[in-house]
């Protein structure tokens, strides 16, 4: 018997150009530096001799398998990628790329975020995919508008206080 499992929701194939710049050349470093160090540890690590109690083989195999992962979905991924090239051309609403001050309306607490897409979010950079509930609730909005966002912690509103583009 097999299990179903509902399809994995789509993420938008939309990408800033140093977002799309840097997954290649992520993919460049692990098929042209990792992934051949590894090799080369693996086969060091391979004619130490018995491979099933030998921890550097079972590290570097595992190791190898998470390269060729992100590198195999790097190269489905990166052709499908569409590079927004420009901005809006209506730059006082929030839109792809856009970097936004919102003030939490409960709290007076200011936060940043710029909208990116789903391959390049960094929540430390406040970096938010547009698929995001967030984005989602933001897209379209104009300096002073209120608007609620579905957050963990349960519905919250904001006020856009400024808008931004790079």
């Amino acid at each position: 018997m097999t299990r179903w499992r509902p399809p994995a929701p789509r993420s938008t194939a939309i990408i800033t150009r140093e977002g799309f710049e840097r997954l290649k050349s992520e993919l460049d470093h692990l098929w042209h530096t990792v992934r051949p160090e590894v090799v080369k540890a693996l086969a060091a690590a391979a004619a130490e001799g018995d491979r099933s109690e030998n921890a550097e083989y079972i590290y570097r195999k595992k190791q190898l398998g998470e390269i060729d992962r992100r590198a195999r979905y790097l190269s489905k991924r990166i052709p499908v990628l569409q590079v927004a090239e420009s901005g809006p051309t209506d730059r006082s609403a929030v839109f792809f790329g856009a970097t936004v001050t919102l003030e939490n309306e409960a709290t007076g607490e200011m936060v940043v975020y710029r909208i990116v897409g789903p391959d390049e979010t960094d929540a430390k950079r406040g970096w938010i995919s547009v698929d995001s509930p967030m984005a989602t609730a933001l897209l379209k909005k104009h300096v002073d508008d209120d608007f609620e966002a579905q957050l963990p912690a349960g519905p919250t509103r904001f006020c856009v206080v400024s808008i931004g583009y790079p």
